[in-house]
């Protein structure tokens, strides 16, 4: 990296890039990167929200070093409350800085403008809105968590080229290589949730920890129904000491078989219906999900469940492994209890792709325009 930086982009995209290695760490507060230049443009400090309630990305960047007269690019607007840190934008003003330049403002209710106010009223010059797309793209979990009190969900599946996620039989292991297995535990490992359905832990004998462990553990979440009768020797039940697992079911459940699985030490959780053969519904399981503080959750299937993420509109992001596999008649990615359009013209486009190779398959990354994300 350059000591020198010609431009205020260049500068922004490396506070993004020092931001996003909170990713894990962090949440529930947001990701954010500081780096502070001098009159020259010369690099003299930089830092990143490292772990949730330690410094922030602005104390970071400023410690140790002659602020007076720099400009401090900053990927988020400065905090102006007394939080589990002191307010950064008192830190900037003690500093001396003369110029901050910020990607985006902070919806939080706590900031919201009066970081900016700060700043300004003490002098400095304030420029808002450089990069703020990819700010928000990359804080689309703490934005959603603000909008709306819910965490952001990732849509994740594997499937073969002409679209199967398991065999018409139900057998599914394995349709990803192992360079894509790998990149789906180092996302378990950073989410606070796992949701699958009951038919699909069961059919795969799924564990659904992370291997090897993350910054984060995450809970368990099993859609079921009518809840079926668990095996007591299957993989979710006996890795009970590596995280928690959270039923959430309808109002079909029997009742002797939720007793037996909280005698177990599973949590059990009721949600109104979503569906007409008794799944949960997704907003009350995401408002709950959100008032335990969860920002990000991973939904791994099977078709049933997400489709009904997709028709309550709550998907925010496909995380999609393609394998160069063709197997015929099988089981889609994406069913649900609403069903597919009957067009082609009334389904949208979701965002933009971004694609990389894992081994022999592709992963396709698309966020889900919202409103909080500009879109």
């Amino acid at each position: 990296m350059s000591d020198r930086f010609g431009t205020d982009e260049g500068a922004m995209r490396r506070a993004l890039d020092l931001a996003a290695r909170g990713r894990g760490f962090v949440e529930p507060n947001p990701m954010v990167g500081a780096v502070l230049l001098d009159g020259g443009r010369r690099l003299i400090g930089e830092g990143f929200h490292e772990r949730y309630g330690q410094p922030h990305a602005e104390a970071n960047a400023l410690r140790g070093v002659d602020a007076h007269g720099a400009t401090l690019f900053v990927t988020l607007e400065p905090c102006a409350h007394h939080g589990k840190q002191p307010p950064c934008a008192d830190a900037v003003v003690a500093a001396g800085v003369r110029r901050v330049v910020c990607a985006m403002g902070d919806p939080f209710a706590a900031v919201a403008g009066k970081g900016f106010a700060t700043l300004r009223e003490a002098g400095i010059e304030v420029e808002v809105g450089l990069l703020e797309a990819d700010a928000r793209e990359l804080n689309g979990p703490f934005l959603k968590r603000v909008a709306a009190g819910r965490p952001y969900v990732i849509a994740k599946w594997a499937m073969t080229l002409d679209g199967k996620t398991a065999t018409q039989t139900g057998h599914s292991k394995w349709i990803s290589g192992e360079d894509s297995r790998c990149a789906v535990h180092e996302l378990r490992g950073r989410v606070d949730a796992v949701i699958a359905g009951e038919r699909t832990v069961a059919a795969d004998d799924a564990e659904l920890t992370a291997r090897p462990p993350g910054p984060r553990t995450p809970t368990r979440v099993v859609i079921a129904s009518r809840v079926r009768p668990m095996s007591e020797t299957g993989r979710l039940m006996t890795s009970l000491s590596e995280g928690p697992v959270l039923y959430a079911h309808g109002r079909l459940a029997d009742a002797d078989r939720l007793a037996r699985l909280r005698d177990l030490g599973v949590e059990t959780l009721l949600c109104d219906d979503g569906s007409a053969d008794g799944l949960p519904a997704v907003g009350p399981l995401l408002d709950e999900l959100g008032r335990r503080g969860m920002t990000n959750v991973l939904v791994e299937g099977g078709a049933a469940v997400h489709g009904l993420f997709r028709d309550a509109g709550e998907v925010d992001e496909y995380r999609v492994y393609v394998s160069p596999k063709v197997i015929g008649a099988g089981i889609p990615a994406v069913s649900g209890p609403v069903g597919g359009l009957d067009e082609i013209p009334q389904t949208p486009n979701v965002g933009p792709l971004r694609v990389r190779q894992t081994g022999a398959d592709l992963e396709i990354t698309t966020p889900v325009p919202k409103p909080w994300r500009g879109a």
